[in-house]
């Protein structure tokens, strides 16, 4: 394939031009300005638009084993291809969790059908069954595959626990993922251990002023933590659930203007290093219960793009590429990232071109976002992965 007249953004290498792009074999292959179509060669129009590396989501749930009423590899992957994501780090809490070798080798021979659209790399439990109590062999997970260690929403509470798992899993060279059930005390006791331990950390969803302050003063101070934003958090705020009850449901909850400017703020001074959409579909009956029981979490993988875009409109486009692209695959090790000669045809084409959100048409099988209804002003054009075009949007590229 080739890839004609695009802006060619790639931070990792430093490259920001109109520039064409050959695939081959599932490696970038060639890069040039007007380069000629060889004999046999799919050329895909990208005038207008703006090629990057593939983006990468290291926070999505895509239920399997054990919800595919929620969602499936199949619809969850081509929600990704259509959000722009070429790969997906998946969490554990499925059932059963990810907390084995044998699980995580179902889950990625499953990876490997023809119907899933884009790369999985799975996160393996912290603790057995996500319960907080027994240690895993990590290093037995991470050469199977995982790509980091999270016990998602079940976070180990238990100190001596969470230093036991840092101190056996720190020789796998994985990051362990915290989610904080009450956000600013556990995320600095999260920074303490990983200060303690040298262990690598990552901070999903920031969603409060003070545990971005406290991240970015950990990093200052030399420990080695990372995190993510989502869209929901920079975009809503505690009045949405006022208005929309349980279908404002989420976890972390949507906080006040205050934070969620703080932590428009902290992107913008490079105090955030990745966008996740921490991508949660649940059924419709789950969504519509009352708000004590209703699911937490929403659908955002079809969405993100425009979402962060709209969230910060003033954000320089490499920075916001890196943040969707370069960083996710370097905080998990993870091939992409860049379209330097020799790495994987991992693409992203997109355009700031406005569109309407209509969850009705998602791929997904998780139907609930905020921004349903909401005019978002920069779309995908096409997602392709290890060469093959596995979406391709409809009309021109510019708006």
């Amino acid at each position: 394939m080739l890839l004609r007249g695009g802006r060619l953004v790639d931070p990792a290498a430093g490259i920001d031009a109109l520039l064409d792009v050959r695939l081959r074999a599932g490696l970038v292959r060639e890069i040039g300005p007007h380069l000629a179509p060889e004999p046999g060669e799919e050329t895909l129009d990208a005038a207008g638009a703006v090629v990057a590396p593939g983006f990468v989501d290291m926070h999505v749930h895509l239920r399997d084993p054990g919800f595919p009423d929620k969602e499936t590899l199949a619809t969850g992957s081509r929600a990704a291809a259509r959000g722009g994501f070429t790969a997906v780090a998946c969490m554990p809490n499925t059932e059963p969790a990810l907390d084995s070798v044998e699980i995580l080798a179902g889950l990625l021979r499953r990876a490997r059908d023809p119907e899933v659209a884009c790369r999985i790399y799975p996160i393996a439990a912290m603790t057995r069954g996500r319960r907080g109590g027994e240690t895993l062999d990590y290093a037995g997970l991470a050469a199977a595959g995982a790509v980091a260690f999270s016990d998602d929403g079940s976070p180990v509470a238990d100190d001596a626990i969470m230093r036991a798992v840092a101190l056996r899993a720190r020789s796998t060279g994985r990051r362990l993922i915290a989610h904080a059930e009450d956000e600013d005390p556990m995320v600095r006791r999260d920074l303490t251990l990983a200060r303690e331990t040298a262990t690598a950390w990552h901070i999903a969803h920031v969603s409060t002023a003070v545990s971005a302050a406290a991240v970015a003063e950990a990093r200052r101070t030399g420990v080695d933590v990372t995190c993510e934003v989502t869209p929901h958090h920079l975009v809503f705020t505690s009045e949405l659930v006022r208005e929309r009850g349980g279908g404002a449901k989420v976890n972390p909850p949507l906080r006040g203007e205050d934070d969620a400017r703080a932590l428009r703020d902290s992107v913008r001074r490079g105090e955030v290093d990745a966008f996740a959409t921490d991508h949660a579909p649940h059924t419709a009956r789950e969504k519509a219960l009352p708000f004590e029981r209703a699911a937490m979490g929403f659908t955002g993988l079809e969405v993100a793009v425009g979402a962060y875009a709209y969230a910060l409109p003033d954000l320089p486009l490499a920075r916001f590429v890196a943040m969707l692209s370069a960083n996710p695959a370097r905080i998990l090790g993870v091939p992409g990232g860049t379209l330097t000669v020799g790495s994987p045809a991992d693409v992203t084409v997109f355009a700031d071109r406005p569109w309407t959100v209509r969850s009705e048409a998602f791929a997904s099988k998780g139907r609930s976002t905020p921004f349903d209804g909401m005019r978002l002003p920069r779309a995908v054009v096409a997602t392709i992965v290890a060469g093959s075009l596995r979406y391709r949007a409809e009309g021109p590229v510019s708006a």
